[in-house]
């Protein structure tokens, strides 16, 4: 089949290289987002995917932002329904922690940005840091966390658990056993979250 000759109706190829892009970049990262070898895969040819995408750069961020809506699935997962404020966002940080060990390719992705400034500077927030923020303030609402320890603890959070997840999955810890990582996620985030609540009742 002749790939110039397939033919995509209604955003049909947009949401096709996307699909494409998440499938292989989940084992192979961003590297694996190569335009030709996505347009081929979805019997195109690359000259049509530059209707859609401006060059490769977008391709890959807009693989991005489906990313990160994967890994704000995984961080709500563990939240339970009947979960308090403090289980919140104890379960927004475990999540995250685990999306990062069990799906390296797609966290690659999901942590990508589209520029060099803070989250929400921008544009909206990202999925999993408005997770982070809103477990925040729940814990603030409920009285578990003082406000005055309230500004800028995401940093506090984020930083702790993305350079866990980092030492897991390239660094000194990506050779350690899941059990024994699961036991030092809980001690990290626990940690943080105690360091962040001391003086407030929980």
């Amino acid at each position: 089949m002749d790939p110039s000759r397939v033919s995509y109706h209604h955003g049909g190829l947009r949401a096709a290289l996307i699909a494409e892009g998440l499938r292989v970049a989940r084992t192979g990262g961003a590297a694996a987002l190569g335009m030709r070898e996505l347009t081929r895969a979805v019997g195109v040819s690359p000259n049509a995917a530059y209707r859609h995408f401006a060059d490769r750069q977008a391709l890959v961020l807009a693989v991005a932002l489906e990313a990160q809506d994967l890994l704000a699935d995984a961080m709500r997962a563990r939240i339970a329904p009947s979960a308090s404020p403090l289980d919140r966002l104890r379960a927004v940080g475990l999540g995250y922690i685990h999306f990062a060990r069990t799906e390296r390719g797609w966290f690659e992705l999901a942590i990508l940005t589209r520029d060099d400034g803070p989250p929400g500077t921008n544009g909206p927030f990202p999925a999993p840091f408005q997770l982070l923020l809103d477990a925040l303030d729940g814990l603030v609402a409920s009285g578990g966390l003082p406000a005055a320890r309230r500004a800028h603890a995401e940093w506090a959070c984020w930083s702790t658990v993305h350079g866990f997840a980092d030492l897991t999955t390239r660094g000194p810890l990506r050779r350690q056993d899941p059990a024994t990582l699961d036991a030092l996620a809980s001690y990290v985030v626990d940690t943080v979250i105690e360091g962040l609540t001391s003086g407030g009742s929980t």
